[in-house]
């Protein structure tokens, strides 16, 4: 029997899973499908620390790129099928990009020993070597029943982003998370169909996906809402008297404060984290500066 993992990752990646055939944007709405303020926000942290150009690792059909294009930058986008530089230069964006790394999930048996998960979601062999210690550093299983995404297969992941860093640049992985402090007991796995979450059937009919554990990356973390405040996406409604005065003005600031307030919303887009390394001390202290309220 095939493992949980392996056929998620066919579900998502195989010849017939579902970034083989689905524009992502049909069924899930990212920051960057919510609003121009979200890439603008993105150029403004590239300026701020030196970058000319931004890599945006899992760049869909491009809705990023094309505004930090507009706002005089150049983009490298980097999909599914393409192998990462050997060196990444800039500023590296990867907006959910790692919750669609398919991971193992491990459930705990009735004799406190955790097992990986099958394909069926029966309990198959046991947890062991690096997956293991994972488990025990970051998210222990205490109840029988108790399950965990394992998530080595992201670190080792954001790990090779951060490692092709050149001096000078910054990697962000921007995504939906959790800390060890709050995991939740029977996992995060979900599916994503028509702009619905939906159970995660396996078979290449939905987008399948789980929270980022996002305190095992390492680096740097804050939440979107304090990111992008930082970066000057404001939520504050404009006053009535420019409805008077220039009610345009006053209709297109209206329309943007809506925006920003749902990219700062608390329990949607403005909690997802915010994790970000930076390569050279002078990067690290404008990166801080930048992200910084």
């Amino acid at each position: 029997m095939t493992t949980f993992r392996e056929c998620w990752q066919a579900a998502l990646y195989g010849p017939d899973g579902f970034y083989r055939r689905e524009r992502p944007a049909a069924h899930f709405r990212t920051s960057v499908h919510a609003s121009e303020l979200f890439g603008q926000a993105i150029a403004r942290l590239a300026r701020a620390v030196g970058a000319d150009e931004v890599v945006d690792i899992g760049a869909g059909s491009g809705e990023l790129g094309k505004v930090l294009r507009a706002e005089g930058l150049s983009v490298l986008d980097i999909e599914l099928d393409d192998e990462l530089p050997a060196s990444l230069t800039g500023l590296v964006i990867a907006n959910e990009w790692l919750d669609n790394i398919p991971c193992d999930v491990a459930e705990l048996d009735e004799n406190g020993v955790p097992r990986y998960l099958l394909a069926d979601l029966t309990p198959g062999n046991v947890v062991d070597g690096n997956d293991l210690a994972w488990l025990q550093t970051w998210w222990p299983l205490h109840e029988p029943g108790d399950r965990a995404e394992i998530g080595t297969a992201r670190d080792q992941a954001w790990a090779d982003v951060v490692h092709r860093l050149t001096d000078g640049s910054v990697a962000v992985a921007i995504d939906y998370g959790h800390l060890r402090a709050g995991r939740p007991p029977y996992g995060t796995v979900t599916g994503f169909r028509d702009g619905r979450e939906c159970d995660p059937l396996l078979d290449g009919s939905c987008d399948v996906t789980a929270h980022v554990a996002l305190d095992s990356l390492g680096g740097s973390l804050l939440l979107q809402r304090d990111a992008l405040r930082a970066l000057g996406v404001s939520a504050t409604r404009p006053s009535l008297d420019l409805a008077q005065t220039d009610p345009l003005r006053y209709l297109s600031e209206l329309s943007s404060a809506g925006e920003a307030a749902e990219l700062q919303d608390p329990s949607g887009l403005g909690g997802f984290g915010w994790v970000w390394t930076a390569n050279g001390e002078d990067t690290v202290r404008r990166a801080s500066r930048a992200l910084s309220a």
